[in-house]
């Protein structure tokens, strides 16, 4: 029996995506790879997203990036849906305890005669010939590899493992029938063989490492057996964070690309290429003029204006031989952003505000106190009225090993891939002030002992990152900001997201960006660009370093020498700095509150600096 379970899109390319196990109404599924998807019959590069050779360029892409499908129906079929599997195939009865392999396979089901839940029921036969008849239900534990893998439980071998009881050792699987059991019990779980009498402690092996079984698959819907199982899996429950690490990159659409004009007769043409092909195929005038007319039919428009288009794409649109040219990707994004972008349009997917002159402005007239402070602290001051970010899927990792890629055997020509609309705020910090503080020894000591740690992990989500005084002062300045985006303006913190621009050397970088994007062109509501302007900023701004100076957790919390993942935050806890992880481009690591606001006597405050540079000089 089918079921079909709704998820957003943005979480099809996270939390939901290829390997994840995802929970419906009536049981536990695995979302098949992309090789899968669309069995309708639907072409992927049909929806390939156009206009993105910079972000492919950048991200090192070569495959199309191409959109998920969306369930459609037409003639009274449905297509668009992503195929996902009943797994794990165990199920354990809430009467009797015993374990069933697949047995919605061997039972007759019909989607009028009930749900899995009613239908499925223990077979079990007591020695009096009764069937128990108790509701199955899915077992939360499954079996998960550096590689990539993902199987089932092997209940025989764990219930017999390690035993030298030659019945035991003789006792053969047997999935026709229910033999095993796990019995609860108050000092755990035990898992028992109701032939040869086996018994081991279920619970002392949760969480273990178990040899990988060879009469399994790759994955549950991939009928082939692992290459390489020479280093043994862990079996953990489904909702372990080692089950499903998804690997994502994102990058936001700049000039040039940001400026071509969408939705026009040209760009729909070129978007098009089975419209294309159409015109390609013509032999002869005649044939060529009546799939002109066909294609204006469809776009509703004129021939004339059909065969105008076919000229432009002739000659050359829409980069008309311009090459794009990537040095860095979040160089060439910050460049954008503290650059005005001359003769702007309101229709194009990039539109900025500066408001770095008014912030100068605010600044001189505000007298001295924490507000000209904390103002002084920022040099530019950007309101992000429009902004398209493209957010790519790359696949997925078990128990931290390798990224398996959306397809498993990477045969696909095609990344599913989201174009996410949306708006922000972008601010710089002042690069003398930074040299300054950065330049204190206490600073660059206590940023060293995150730099050995963090040397010691593999790159959060393909991210490579310099960890520096100014990187970590940075993000931990961007996670305050968007808790006081939630406090005062009413802001889920979960919706935001975060961009750091931070670079040491010849054109040093020290930028932030808090925006917020979705899978829909018209993108937010517009209250946070209206954050930006300076008035508003300011308020916000000031308060990100009040809150910064005390948390509820002090002085525990400021006194940490190292926490969470791999010891990569110090002065940061629920209470004062960490955000959902959707907004954390870091993995909600490498913060440290000290940085802020220092820690006397050694440790000084960023605003101590901007003392320096504003106080007024003495004759």
């Amino acid at each position: 029996m089918a079921e079909e379970v709704s998820v957003r899109l943005s979480h099809l390319l996270s939390v939901c995506s290829v390997g994840a196990i995802v929970r419906g109404s009536e049981s536990l599924m695995v979302v098949q790879d992309i090789s899968t998807w669309d069995l309708s019959g639907g072409d992927p590069l049909d929806r390939e997203i156009q206009h993105v050779a910079r972000v492919q360029k950048a991200l090192g892409i070569s495959h199309a990036l191409c959109t998920p499908p969306i369930e459609s129906k037409r003639n009274g079929r449905s297509s668009g849906w992503i195929p996902a599997l009943r797994f794990p195939t165990w199920m354990s009865c809430v009467k009797c305890g015993y374990l069933h392999s697949a047995p919605w396979r061997r039972q007759r089901l019909k989607e009028e005669e009930g749900s899995i839940g009613d239908l499925v029921r223990c077979s079990r036969k007591s020695g009096e010939g009764h069937v128990c008849g108790g509701k199955l239900e899915q077992t939360p534990w499954v079996l998960i590899h550096e590689k990539g893998y993902l199987g089932d439980a092997p209940w025989h071998d764990l219930a017999h493992r390690g035993s030298r009881d030659p019945q035991v050792r003789q006792c053969k699987r047997d999935w026709s029938v229910p033999y095993l059991w796990l019995n609860e019990r108050p000092e755990g779980r035990q898992l028992c063989c109701s032939r040869c009498k086996a018994k081991a402690n279920f619970s002392r092996i949760v969480g273990t490492k178990v040899s990988f079984p060879c009469n399994t698959w790759q994955q549950p819907w991939i009928r082939e057996a692992p290459a390489d199982v020479s280093s043994q899996a862990w079996l953990v429950e489904i909702n372990d964070v080692r089950v499903h690490s998804p690997s994502t990159r994102s990058a936001l659409v700049i000039p040039p690309e940001s400026r071509i004009r969408q939705g026009t007769v040209t760009d729909r043409l070129y978007s098009s290429a089975t419209s294309r092909q159409k015109v390609q195929r013509a032999k002869t005038d005649l044939a060529r003029r009546s799939a002109c007319r066909q294609i204006a039919g469809n776009f509703r428009c004129t021939p004339e204006e059909v065969m105008d288009a076919l000229e432009e794409i002739d000659r050359g649109y829409p980069m008309y031989g311009q090459e794009i040219v990537v040095t860095d990707l979040l160089v060439d994004e910050f460049q954008v952003l503290c650059e005005e972008i001359p003769d702007l349009r309101e229709d194009e997917d990039f539109v900025t505000e500066h408001h770095t002159n008014a912030w100068r402005e605010l600044g001189q007239t505000l007298e001295s106190g924490a507000s000209r402070r904390a103002a002084s602290a920022v040099t530019n001051l950007v309101a992000v009225n429009r902004l398209k970010e493209i957010m790519v899927f790359t696949g997925f990792s078990r128990a931290g090993g390798d990224v398996a890629p959306p397809d498993i055997f990477g045969r696909s020509n095609w990344l599913p891939a989201l174009k996410l609309y949306g708006e922000g705020m972008f601010f710089t910090l002042d690069e003398e002030m930074l040299e300054r503080w950065e330049s204190v020894p206490a600073i660059q000591d206590r940023a060293q002992e995150f730099c050995t740690r963090h040397s010691m992990r593999p790159a959060y989500g393909g991210i490579e990152l310099e960890v520096s005084p100014r990187f970590l002062l940075c993000h931990t300045l961007a996670h305050l900001l968007i808790r006081e985006l939630e406090a005062s303006a009413g802001y889920p913190a979960a919706s935001l997201k975060e961009r750091i621009y931070c670079s040491t050397g010849d054109e040093p970088m020290a930028g932030i960006l808090i925006y917020v994007a979705v899978p829909d062109e018209e993108g937010s509501l517009g209250g946070l660009m209206d954050l930006a302007r300076p008035r508003r900023f300011l308020r916000l701004w000031t308060k990100v370093f009040e809150s910064a100076a005390w948390c509820s957790f002090d002085p525990v919390c400021c006194e940490q020498e190292g926490h969470g993942p791999d010891l990569l935050n110090r002065a940061a806890c629920h209470a004062c700095t960490l955000v959902p992880e959707t907004s954390c481009q870091y993995g909600n690591v490498l913060l440290d509150r000290v940085f802020v606001n220092g820690a006397k006597p050694d440790l000084p405050a960023f605003l101590d600096f901007a003392e320096q540079l504003t106080a007024p000089s003495k004759a």
